[in-house]
């Protein structure tokens, strides 16, 4: 016992000892606790993505063969074939307008939910129901309703507005009507957490000063918001970049909404050719880092400041 009883304090000094030489080295033992998150973080990304990226360089023989470029075949292709590198541009044009009109839209309803009035949680929840149905069942109602028998054409034939169906759906328009749709929801969600981080005690001592309700807006809420704005339209934008089942659904999959990743899809699924599909995917990735530092990149120009609270 006495054997025992002796080793616990040598023991303890040893381990405040290495502790402390640990510290004057710049280690912290705390920071093993990171080692299962790092651990998972390779597994699941990191080793990936690292493959990935070495399936690009080992292009098939057909594909060497079409387009040169040795290695790079791949990449060479990607931008010299114009039914897939046109996808970029469709891309952008679904996913940039959808990201703005949904950080747009949600500012003026943010506002005006700023305010306690009867029916606002019923209202806040019909709002954000959309992003709990999913994309499939959205576009599966969009066919429904906007289709061309669907009750939209029906009630505006019945009426007489129109001659024939409008062509609502399997088009850019159904496309778009299913990102607002989904990507609206979350956008409000977004700029609700920043408007509600803003002392109201700002807006309150500008009203006392005379400042209308536009003064306040574009000189207290709007530069304390851009912060949000910026985080709100990137996180949006990615979220509609990476369109896949509406462009599928209720667009025109080999046509007008072939987005970048039905091109992925169809070298993977449909061609089996892996190394193509890495690429495509690489290149989403890329393109959308661009837009996301561009956009964090013009923030920092426009405010240099902070939210100004919580949000």
């Amino acid at each position: 016992m006495s054997l025992g009883g002796g080793g616990g304090p040598r023991a303890g000094r040893a381990t405040a000892s290495l502790r402390h030489r640990l510290a004057e080295r710049g280690v912290d033992p705390t920071l093993l606790l990171l080692v299962p998150g790092l651990v998972v973080a390779v597994a699941l990304f990191v080793y990936p993505f690292s493959y990935g990226i070495g399936l690009t360089v080992q292009p098939t023989a057909a594909m060497q063969e079409q387009w040169g470029g040795g290695i790079f075949a791949n990449y060479v292709a990607f931008f010299r074939d114009p039914f897939v590198f046109d996808s970029v541009g469709i891309t952008m044009r679904l996913a940039l307008p959808a990201a703005l009109f949904n950080v747009l839209a949600s500012v003026p309803v943010a506002m005006v939910l700023r305010h306690r009035f009867r029916g606002k949680r019923l209202l806040t929840s019909l709002l954000v129901l959309p992003i709990t149905l999913g994309t499939v069942l959205t576009a599966q109602g969009l066919l429904i309703f906007a289709g061309r028998q669907g009750w939209i054409n029906r009630t505006l034939l019945e009426i007489g507005l129109i001659d024939e169906p409008l062509r609502l759906v399997n088009n850019y328009l159904g496309v778009m009507f299913s990102l607002v749709i989904t990507g609206f929801p979350f956008a409000f969600l977004l700029i609700s957490s920043y408007l509600s981080g803003i002392d109201p005690s700002l807006e309150r001592a500008a009203k006392t000063l005379g400042a209308g309700w536009w003064q306040r807006f574009r000189r207290i809420i709007l530069p304390l918001l851009a912060p949000g704005l910026a985080t709100t339209f990137v996180l949006t934008f990615v979220l509609a970049f990476s369109v896949f089942p509406s462009a599928r659904l209720v667009g025109d999959a080999m046509g007008e909404t072939r987005v970048m990743s039905l091109m992925a899809f169809r070298a993977f699924g449909e061609q089996n050719d892996y190394a193509m599909a890495s690429t495509i995917a690489l290149m989403m990735g890329a393109v959308e880092l661009i837009v996301v530092v561009a956009v964090l990149g013009l923030r920092s120009l426009l405010y240099r400041g902070t939210t100004g609270g919580k949000g």
